[in-house]
């Protein structure tokens, strides 16, 4: 099974977080991660290369590097996740 994970929003937060995801993926998943670009992709077997669980990960890193407010996970084609960032309402 192959996922990507297209952070392309997060390049405004720097490459750092980019290969941060990665790594922090494939710590947490075993799975083999590749980091092209403002992609990653994921391939590997089992439970921990799940769509939904991939999506949990990503939350959790997010929220680690304290970007959870400004940015959301939203699933994309078959075998795609997508990194968004918030709309944030005007304030007036």
């Amino acid at each position: 099974m192959e996922i990507t994970v297209d952070a392309s929003e997060l390049k405004d937060e720097g490459k750092e977080v980019i290969k941060g995801l990665a790594d922090f993926v494939k710590e947490k998943t075993g799975a083999e991660v590749t980091n092209e670009s403002n992609k990653v992709t994921v391939k590997g077997e089992g439970a921990a290369v799940s769509k939904k669980y991939l999506r949990v990960l990503v939350k959790k890193y997010l929220h680690k590097k304290k970007l959870k407010e400004y940015y959301r996970v939203i699933r994309g084609d078959e075998g795609m996740l997508t990194v968004k960032e918030r709309k944030i309402g005007e304030e007036d």
